[in-house]
């Protein structure tokens, strides 16, 4: 993926409001199940692996985003603003991860309530520099599960108002996915308390991993990126800086994400003497057969990665995360 994205421009976005026209009646449904005929349009890969915990069997889910793929080099495809035109919810991620879904909304010509999930979480400040500057806050609400617990209740009041008689169903549904919730974050507490306080030490590709390091007691000491977005170019001089403080830490390994180029994450390591620990899902979910594929698949497949990395393989974690 790309460093450097490139947001959808509006010519773009009004092409694709014109094909949507043309294409609406030759398309048909574009996700698997559904009995109960409600359209639900995703954002992200995370955001569509919430909903369909909470719709089962009786509404689709469709994600904009593919597995694997960056939010921040989101380019819209005609068949994005078809599903979109044919929603009866959208449900967004908020704040920098999907800004592109608003003008899609507006272009695709679509009424459908839309949901943003952001909104249910308990935010976190970004870096102290950059929310000053910025006046922003941590967009990755979901790599804290607890936010998951109240997006998923969102979800679930929202499509209790657009399908009430699947009230009981949906109800079950969201108990039933809570429950495994917080059993993942139970799980995962008891790992990191495993590893020493002065291993708990997180370097990654950007800073998207913030929530979850707030959560489980670890210090974020840098990204190669120093930015909530993969679009920002770091500079020679704050590489070096990252360099110094993986030095000074000792910081055992720095963690790419999946759906970036690992390259600059590589040489940060070999200028520092760290190793290269296993991809984080931060941004996106991974492809079927990855172990990161669900959303509770992911958390689980961070902390097992995080510890190994962090002890430099003294240590393992074990999760359960089964039917997730």
């Amino acid at each position: 993926m790309r460093r450097g994205a490139m947001r959808p421009h509006g010519a773009t976005l009004m092409a694709l409001a014109a094909l949507v026209s043309l294409t609406i009646t030759a398309c048909g449904e574009q996700a698997s199940g559904g009995s109960g005929g409600v359209e639900v349009v995703a954002s992200t890969t995370v955001t569509a692996d919430l909903a369909r915990n909470v719709v089962g069997e009786r509404a689709s889910v469709t994600s904009l985003l593919a597995p694997n793929s960056d939010p921040h080099d989101y380019e819209p495809a005609p068949s994005d603003a078809t599903a979109l035109a044919e929603a009866d919810l959208i449900v967004g991620s908020g704040g920098d991860v999907d800004l592109w879904l608003a003008e899609l909304v507006e272009s695709s010509g679509s009424d459908a309530p839309r949901l943003e999930l952001i909104d249910a979480a308990e935010t976190i400040p970004a870096d102290a520099d950059a929310a000053a500057a910025a006046q922003e806050a941590d967009p990755h609400w979901w790599q804290d599960p607890r936010n998951a617990i109240l997006a998923v209740a969102a979800i679930r009041d929202e499509l209790i108002a657009i399908d009430p008689q699947a009230e009981t169903l949906y109800r079950r549904n969201t108990a039933a996915y809570v429950s495994r919730l917080e059993s993942l974050d139970a799980q995962i507490t008891t790992c990191m308390q495993q590893v020493p306080d002065n291993q708990l030490r997180l370097v990654t590709s950007h800073d998207a991993l913030g929530y979850f390091a707030e959560r489980y007691g670890i210090e974020v000491v840098g990204s190669t990126i120093p930015a909530l977005s993969t679009q920002a170019q770091p500079s020679a001089g704050e590489i070096a800086e990252l360099v110094d403080l993986i030095e000074a830490q000792h910081v055992e390994a720095v963690f790419p994400e999946v759906g970036v180029d690992a390259d600059l994450e590589q040489a940060v390591a070999d200028e520092a003497g760290a190793s290269i620990g296993g991809e984080l899902y931060a941004d996106t979910l991974g492809s079927e057969e990855s172990s990161g594929s669900t959303y509770l698949g992911s958390l689980a497949s961070n902390a097992k990665t995080m510890v190994a990395g962090f002890t430099n393989g003294a240590q393992s974690c074990e999760i359960g995360v089964a039917g997730s």
